[in-house]
């Protein structure tokens, strides 16, 4: 039964935490010491690189967008030992003809004996260079 209670307490964290990741910090405590993290750009292991990945994530949206929403559509356990989140990252670059990034992608969690998050893997719905794409105006826009 403990082990229910802590996916439910994940799965309400991360309805809570993803929203807002480009304007706040996430919770860390439903993470392992060495989760695992990996998205079509990055690969890496421990909870302070994972801290790291989320500050830049911050840093950049307010550096380079004038707008930038996580949106998060679904949370859900698909499987004992897995959460799946299915999201949409949609902003506006901060650049004269105000390029707009829209890509979809999932989130899949994985979770130990306890309960607690011992990898993240990202998948997106494009590659990263097509993503990049969207920054550069089409002809005429400017």
């Amino acid at each position: 039964m403990e082990y229910q209670s802590q996916v439910e307490r994940n799965i309400e964290t991360l309805k809570q935490d993803l929203p807002t990741l480009f304007e706040k910090d996430i919770s860390y405590d439903i993470y392992t010491q060495d989760i695992y993290f990996q998205d079509p750009v990055n690969k890496f292991k421990t909870k302070f690189n994972y801290r790291i990945i989320f500050w830049t994530l911050r840093f950049h949206a307010r550096l380079f967008f004038t707008q930038i929403y996580f949106d998060l559509h679904n949370v859900n356990q698909s499987a004992e030992n897995i959460i799946l989140a299915k999201w949409t990252v949609r902003g506006v670059l901060r650049v004269p003809w105000k390029a707009k990034i829209f890509f979809n992608g999932y989130s899949t969690y994985k979770l130990n004996k306890d309960g607690l998050i011992y990898e993240h893997i990202d998948t997106w719905d494009r590659k990263p260079g097509e993503i990049l794409q969207q920054f550069f105006p089409k002809g005429g826009e400017i």
